[in-house]
């Protein structure tokens, strides 16, 4: 990494990152990407598989070590192999491996090494409340256990910044939804939360700011009110297979909607406000166009949305 400081160093229970970049061989999987979270609250970070969500949370803590561009975390510059860094700020790995001959209360134990007794107690006690069987032997443990355990452990020691990759993943709704209460517990305590994670519904419902990323790049970065402002200004409109759609795009542009798209027998239409009845009724009223199979407003899923507004797959 490069040892220029940076104009200002990020304060305490942030992150800032300035031209990070990594590459292995000839693919990019980070480019040079700025990015400033923080302090507090809950920002989602997402982006298809291979966008470079995991290596740049693997960056931030020095995991995987950047080749170019600064990264500094509460108030901390990563430098070396980034274990001050560590220090400061708990971690949840999107790909999980565990010693399985170990018993979950000593696996436990030791991913919280240096942390004290206390995180140690607040992880037991959180683990308790997942119901994990913390006498028994790791290899025993399903996916989403291990999933739970080392949340518990990320989530146990009291730091100003976690970075959590895919922590909800193999949970069933009940488990997330307690994940969920936990995280904005947290976030309401003042801590930091960069979130990764392909469940769209969890950032809708947990995230204050949504970052996309696609191949390693800052693609969009937007407040989780914004996002979904977004979404109640496009209307979906499906027709049956081989439908003549220009007409229908003509007619939705005269009743108000700035722009019309058509994919796969579906017509994107972009409104000017949050109110689909003018143009709805304008497609309806005119006997020569084809009829509405399907419409839908207001409801779509941040994967649609992310398709719909940067023409890319969020997932």
């Amino acid at each position: 990494m490069t040892t220029r400081e940076p104009e200002t160093a990020a304060p305490p229970g942030t992150l800032r990152v300035r031209g990070l970049t990594r590459r292995f061989g000839e693919r990019t999987a980070l480019a040079p990407l700025d990015l400033d979270v923080g302090p507090g609250g809950i920002t989602g970070l997402l982006g298809p598989n291979g966008s470079g969500k995991s290596t740049l949370l693997r960056c931030l803590v020095g995991l995987v070590r950047p080749d170019a561009g600064e990264v500094w975390v509460d108030g901390v510059r990563l430098a070396g192999d980034g274990l001050a860094v560590r220090r400061r700020v708990t971690y949840s790995p999107g790909e999980l491996a565990c010693y399985g001959g170990l018993r979950a209360d000593a696996h436990l134990a030791w991913l919280l090494d240096g942390r004290g007794r206390e995180a140690l107690r607040r992880a037991r006690e959180l683990c308790e409340a997942f119901e994990l069987p913390l006498a028994k032997r790791m290899r025993t443990f399903s996916h989403g256990m291990k999933r739970q355990l080392f949340f518990a452990a990320a989530l146990a020691p009291r730091v100003r910044v976690r970075l959590l990759d895919e922590i909800t993943e193999g949970l069933d709704p009940t488990k997330r939804g307690a994940v969920h209460e936990l995280l904005r517990a947290d976030a309401a305590a003042g801590t930091t939360i960069l979130l990764s994670s392909h469940h769209l519904g969890e950032v809708q419902r947990v995230c204050d700011r949504m970052v996309f990323v696609r191949d390693g790049r800052l693609v969009s970065d937007e407040a989780a009110a914004a996002v979904r402002r977004h979404s109640r200004e496009l209307l979906r409109v499906g027709y049956e297979p081989g439908a003549d759609l220009a007409p229908v795009a003509a007619a939705a542009r005269r009743a108000g909607a700035l722009e019309a798209r058509e994919h796969g027998g579906r017509l994107t239409l972009r409104l000017a406000g949050d109110d689909p009845r003018a143009v709805l009724a304008a497609l309806c009223a005119d006997p020569a166009l084809p009829r509405p199979r399907r419409v839908e407003y207001g409801e779509l899923s941040l994967e649609d949305l992310f398709g719909e507004l940067y023409g890319e797959e969020a997932c």
